[in-house]
């Protein structure tokens, strides 16, 4: 008789999904420095030039990823920047939002010098320079500038965003973790790395338990036939579960046809909407900053499919715009893969600088579909390429008010015949 496995299915299933978020993020660390990045070394990306599901296609990006110590802090100087989001977002290992840099969060010091430091650094810093103290050694920096109706000005601010370190911190060696397709997840080999994996601190209450499943799973898959069980679990039951979460992102609310997270960005004990954030649109921020709604059914419950037509009509007091601060966009991507739907038209967004029309009552219609529905104004329609299910990205930058923004529910999206 096989000896009897102490390590359940459920058990099995939380610990891959726990350490999957871990494990993309450093698939993505490990692409970026394959591209050419090194240790804080500011990366400005070109308008759409960024590749990871669900990109925002409003803001210029650049990236970097950051190392301090007791002896080294990283310096970012920000340019006033007026009328136009940006935010100079750190994040650790995990994919959790550290700190924002902009004038909501810093209203006293909105521009200038920020120094990075690691949390209990005794280092002397110029008298202008704001202090910020990390809780990591390694860190994630995504600086986003909004390109609005001024693409080259949005740009020229934000190359003036720039990212240098005080001294020589130490260097880590990248981890060997499996870098893998997003349809492919990694089977049982994912347990090889957790070691690597765990040397990460995860500042989130209540893990210990979790990372201790993790380590347990670990030994266990040394033995061939646990580890072929163990590699059934994973393909059969994790990825069941994890699809499953998906749907709902977690413990998140769908209304409408609209699924909204019920965390973004810093996520507590709830490491599952962690792990679908960084596998479904990694780097996300936090609702301070941002509030983000995946529509991926129409006013049926039917799931989107590109060859057929749809609208959503805001009502004229509900317009988009009232709900951001700044911007809102609405984008579509496939449902598989997460990226833009390609067209021929190269069109693959609509926003607040998109020109668009709005009716007599002064409501909007947002038309999709493969071709232009007659009715539609041609600035108001977003080409879906028949063939694919797809999702509606709708993002409101700086909610004007928190309060209302967690209750706001975008209206259906409504199947056209």
């Amino acid at each position: 008789m096989p000896p009897v496995s102490q390590i359940a299915e459920r058990d099995i299933s939380d610990a891959y999904i726990y350490l999957l978020g871990r494990l993309l993020v450093l698939r993505q660390q490990q692409l970026d420095f394959r591209e050419g990045m090194t240790w804080n070394q500011l990366v400005h990306r070109k308008p759409g030039e960024v590749d990871w599901p669900n990109p925002n296609l409003d803001v210029a990006y650049s990236e970097a990823w950051m190392a301090v110590d007791e002896a080294s802090c990283t310096m970012v100087s920000v340019p006033a920047i007026q009328g136009r989001y940006y935010t100079v977002q750190v994040l650790n290992g995990w994919g959790e939002t550290l700190a924002n840099i902009n004038e909501r969060t810093y209203p006293d010091h909105p521009a200038g010098d920020f120094a990075f430091c690691l949390k209990g650094a005794n280092l002397a810093l110029p008298a202008n320079v704001r202090r910020v103290d990390l809780p990591a050694r390694y860190t994630r920096i995504l600086a986003r500038v909004e390109l609005g109706a001024d693409w080259k000005q949005a740009e020229a601010l934000q190359h003036r965003v720039t990212l240098r370190p005080t001294g020589t911190p130490k260097l880590p060696q990248l981890p060997r973790t499996p870098v893998f397709e997003f349809r492919q997840l990694p089977g049982v080999e994912a347990f090889e790395a957790a070691g690597e994996a765990l040397a990460e601190p995860d500042l989130n209450p209540d893990m210990e338990l979790l990372q201790a499943k993790v380590r347990a799973i670990a030994d266990e898959v040394r033995d061939p036939a646990e580890r072929t069980r163990i590699d059934g679990v994973i393909r059969q039951r994790a990825f069941a579960d994890f699809a499953k979460a998906s749907r709902t992102i977690g413990p998140g609310t769908t209304r409408n046809g609209w699924t909204r997270a019920a965390v973004s960005g810093s996520y507590g004990s709830d490491y599952l909407t962690r792990t679908l954030f960084n596998y479904g649109g990694i780097w996300v921020n936090t609702f301070d900053e941002a509030n983000y709604y995946r529509g991926a059914a129409d006013s049926t419950g039917a799931a989107l499919d590109s060859s057929q037509y749809y609208t959503i009509t805001f009502p004229r007091d509900r317009l988009p715009a009232a709900e951001a601060r700044y911007f809102w966009s609405v984008l579509a991507v496939d449902s598989k893969t997460f990226r833009v739907l390609p067209n021929s038209m190269n069109r693959y967004i609509l926003n607040n600088q998109s020109d668009l029309k709005y009716g007599k009552d002064g409501s909007l219609t947002l038309y999709f579909g493969p071709l232009k529905p007659a009715q539609a104004p041609r600035e108001n329609w977003l080409p879906t390429p028949a063939g694919q299910q797809y999702r509606l990205m709708l993002r409101f930058y700086s909610p004007k008010d928190q309060e209302a923004a967690r209750s706001y529910v975008p209206p259906p999206i409504v199947k056209v015949s």
